[in-house]
């Protein structure tokens, strides 16, 4: 029995350690073709079927019980026809290391993979992303399925002639970094969940759109939470660094939750923000008996009909949701 534990022990542990290791996989851009470098410890994870092109596709094809650890991309290089494309089912950093990069037909990156996805950019370095104009099968010039983390002490420069300059489908939080947007046929930034300004400094200029635009991920807006959960959604959130937004066509910020500045210095009109954006098409609807639909503040707290005041809710009936403004 002693040493069946002692063995249950030691496996334990090497499996932490191995859990533990970071590996990184580097791409080198040139021109029309890149050279890809893959650790030989991760070479059964981590795949690259696009060979020596400069659009750069790998796949990580783990699954959750064979997690190889935490894993870098680190893009360098240059090209004006080129892309950045990783499937993934764990967390992983993508670090820019003085990357110049432009796809003429999509997305420069696209990152699907629904996990916590640390974008660092190198200390000191300047990187510069750009897309074309036929960008049908993504929604920005840098797109990410995953949590959505710009951190690091370097610049990045992006830019998007089809859609949205950056776009993620969950949360996203800048600390440190330099991010300039420098032109967007949509909105500068757009998420859902949440956004969240840390620290650093963020430049929005010319989206044809808004400035930084927040989905709700789900029906209704939770609020302000404590820290940020992912049932965050749909609020704006900076507590630090500096944020300016110029030459719009929408407004600056808008969301479908609230708006919060807790500090930091913001450069642009913070009357020119819509909250609450989700409620502005306001369904007519009226109240039923009570016990057959379900009634919500925008806080995302369940009321009764007698306690309603002016004001918008959330009218759940079965599978279908409405709107109500009570006057």
């Amino acid at each position: 029995m002693k040493k069946l534990l002692l063995s249950f022990v030691a496996l334990l542990i090497a499996a932490s350690i191995h859990a533990a290791e970071t590996y990184v996989v580097t791409v080198n851009y040139d021109g029309t073709s890149a050279s890809i470098s893959i650790p030989s410890a991760i070479t059964n994870y981590v795949s690259c079927p696009s060979g020596s092109s400069s659009h750069v596709k790998l796949l990580q094809t783990s699954t959750a019980t064979d997690n190889p650890g935490e894993i870098i991309y680190q893009l360098s290089g240059s090209s004006d026809d080129g892309e950045f494309y990783m499937e993934g089912e764990f967390k992983a950093t993508i670090q820019l290391n003085n990357l110049t990069l432009t796809n003429p037909d999509s997305t420069a990156i696209h990152i699907k993979n629904g996990k916590r996805i640390k974008v660092s950019m190198a200390n000191g370095t300047v990187n510069t992303l750009a897309d074309g104009t036929k960008n049908a099968d993504s929604k920005g010039c840098f797109h990410c399925k995953g949590h959505t983390e710009f951190q690091g002490k370097g610049t990045l420069n992006v830019k998007s002639n089809f859609y949205h300059a950056i776009y993620s489908k969950e949360y996203v939080e800048v600390k440190n970094c330099t991010i300039n947007v420098t032109g967007a046929k949509k909105d500068g930034i757009h998420c859902q969940q949440y956004f969240l300004m840390r620290s650093g400094a963020v430049s929005i200029t010319n989206p044809d759109d808004d400035g930084i635009q927040v989905e709700l991920k789900g029906e209704i807006s939770t609020g302000k939470t404590s820290d940020h959960e992912d049932e965050d959604s749909g609020n704006f959130y900076m507590t630090s660094g500096t944020l300016s937004i110029t030459g719009h066509g929408g407004v600056c910020i808008k969301t479908d939750g609230v708006i919060k500045y807790d500090g930091g210095e913001q450069f642009f009109n913070t009357n020119d923000v819509i909250e609450n954006a989700g409620t502005s098409a306001i369904i007519g609807t009226e109240i039923t008996e009570e016990g057959t639909e379900t009634i919500y503040d925008l806080n995302g707290r369940q009321v009764s009909k007698d306690s309603m005041r002016k004001g918008i809710y959330i009218i759940r009936r079965g599978d279908k949701v409405n709107k109500l403004l009570v006057k």
